[in-house]
């Protein structure tokens, strides 16, 4: 068990943090040869211990972003409190930039909408027509934007984007709604604290952007529903106005999902009286038209209704329409 964990951040430091946080991959690396920290580390529950979650608990908790020396100190000081805290969180990236890869497929359903997220979080993807978008080429010359009725919003979406650029529209959502097993309060303060401390040091604007969409959510709450998909889902959806087109999105949650189940939502979805949009890993399901080679497609796969769209980055960061084109091209 402790070389599975001493593998696990090993791993991280290596291939995952470098040039996204170098403070990550220093703490990662640090946990990686030391047997102490280790042993705390095992007391956590095999699916709590990622790195990025251990490192977000210790942040919530109160460690400064400083050397791993300090960041040692504190855990073993407060091993007892990380471990029951790490126990009871989970990974919830509730990144708004998602968003501006989503666009061009809002943009292709007629609306009012009614948005249902699985994997809500505190609903920060929930709010497509309150935010701006900057959409860019490689060189960062715009290329398209768009803005709210009322003008430009305190959240700015910048993309880049490569290949053609679709039709794009700002949504009109008239009810927002989510299902999450541990949905979060956008407007209490250790809730926007842990999704403050779920963005890695070393990515600029991205606490920024979280903190500004916090805001428009607090001033707007979604329903949010605690519980799993499979079990919420028919009674929330049931809830939607049914003047308006039900949009069920899943962003980047499938991969979170035991396949069985993952499989099984699908297959509900695919029966309701809803559109579906996806970002997820291009191995996440078999259900893609037309079908991925998953060695081959760069980025996420975003989809309507499993239809390919386009791939894009998990974040959102980048995005190339590609609907059409050969799923396997590069």
């Amino acid at each position: 068990m402790t070389d599975a964990v001493q593998e696990r951040y090993a791993r991280f430091a290596r291939d995952e943090a470098p040039g996204r946080s170098a403070l990550y991959a220093e703490w990662a690396a640090g946990v990686a040869g030391d047997e102490e920290v280790r042993r705390v580390l095992l007391r956590i529950p095999e699916t709590r211990r990622q790195p990025p979650l251990v490192f977000a608990v210790t942040r919530l908790l109160g460690v400064p972003l400083e050397p791993y020396a300090r960041w040692r100190a504190f855990v073993l000081r407060n091993a007892d409190e990380i471990v029951v805290e790490c126990a009871r969180r989970s990974l919830q990236t509730n990144e708004p930039l998602r968003l501006a890869a989503l666009l061009p497929v809002l943009s292709e359903i007629e609306g009012p909408i009614a948005l249902l997220e699985i994997g809500a979080s505190a609903g920060l993807c929930l709010y497509p027509d309150r935010y701006s978008y900057r959409f860019v080429d490689e060189d960062g010359v715009l290329r398209a934007g768009l803005d709210p009725a009322d003008g430009v919003s305190t959240v700015v979406l910048e993309s880049r984007v490569t290949g053609p650029l679709p039709a794009l529209r700002m949504p009109e959502v008239v009810w927002r709604a989510g299902i999450d097993l541990a949905p979060l309060d956008a407007a209490d303060e250790r809730d926007r604290r842990w999704l403050r401390g779920l963005v890695w040091p070393g990515e600029p604007g991205r606490e920024e952007r979280i903190e500004a969409a916090l805001y428009i959510a607090a001033g707007d709450p979604p329903l949010l529903v605690e519980g799993d998909a499979g079990t919420h889902l028919a009674a929330l959806a049931s809830a939607a106005p049914p003047q308006a087109t039900l949009v069920i999105t899943t962003p980047g949650v499938l991969v979170h999902i035991p396949r069985v189940e993952r499989t099984a939502l699908i297959a509900r979805i695919s029966r309701m009286d809803a559109r579906w949009i996806t970002i997820d890993p291009p191995a996440v399901t078999d259900a893609w038209e037309p079908p991925v080679d998953a060695d081959r497609w760069r980025g996420f796969v975003v989809a309507l209704d499993g239809r390919v769209r386009a791939a894009a980055d998990p974040l959102g960061r980048w995005w190339e329409w590609r609907p059409g084109l050969p799923a396997d091209a590069s």
